[in-house]
């Protein structure tokens, strides 16, 4: 039995605007990665970037979050995307593997949820997370963050928005059935732009076996 699918909450929290999504897109986000049978993308980020800000945000949350936000800056450098499943488990997991030059790989790994209310949120670890709300541009994806929160004991803490590094804007654009490309910028109400990746991916049948610098 196939486990949940992103596409399928996302269906369910745009209505009709899912349909007006690149069918690329709908189909890439139906599929079902079943329990020990993960979907795999490979990519290459061609902008890694954080401000001062950013870069002590990073290093403060390492230790509880680390590479949610990586306080470095690099181009043109390989990540791996590991898009699973749990058994039994309605969230869907995603995976990702830095491989900045002369580093080592920075893995970090958030979760999709549907809350009672049937909002879309990402956890990114120790209980942090964020709100999304989901629309459709030209027929590309848009991610908008809206709040912070800190999940304790199933209770939602908002965080105040000057506390954290910023509002999230994704853009998931299609640029052919098995490529797309990602914008993620993070805006801080306050002192701007703290971070922001820029790459394009591809779908893959298996992971490429990378031979890690010690």
């Amino acid at each position: 039995m196939n486990g949940p699918s992103e596409g399928e909450l996302f269906r369910k929290v745009m209505g009709e605007q899912w349909l007006t999504l690149h069918p690329d897109i709908r189909r890439r986000f139906e599929k079902n990665p079943a329990p020990g049978q993960p979907l795999y993308y490979r990519g290459e980020l061609s902008e890694l970037t954080s401000s001062r800000l950013g870069k002590v945000l990073g290093w403060l949350t390492r230790p509880f979050i680390d590479g949610a936000l990586i306080p470095y800056d690099d181009h043109d450098f390989p990540v791996d995307i590991e898009v699973y499943s749990r058994p039994a488990c309605p969230f869907i997991f995603k995976q990702r593997t830095y491989r900045l030059h002369g580093r080592a790989p920075i893995r970090f790994t958030s979760y999709m949820a549907e809350s009672a209310k049937g909002e879309v949120l990402e956890y990114v670890g120790m209980g942090l997370g964020m709100k999304l709300l989901l629309h459709v541009e030209d027929g590309n994806l848009h991610f908008t963050s809206d709040g912070y929160f800190l999940d304790l004991f199933g209770w939602r803490l908002p965080l105040p928005g000057v506390l954290t590094p910023g509002k999230t804007y994704l853009c998931h654009r299609n640029d052919t059935p098995q490529q797309f490309n990602i914008r993620i910028e993070i805006r801080h109400a306050l002192f701007g732009t703290t971070f922001t990746q820029v790459g394009v991916f591809r779908e893959s049948a298996a992971p490429e076996i990378h031979k890690e610098t010690p």
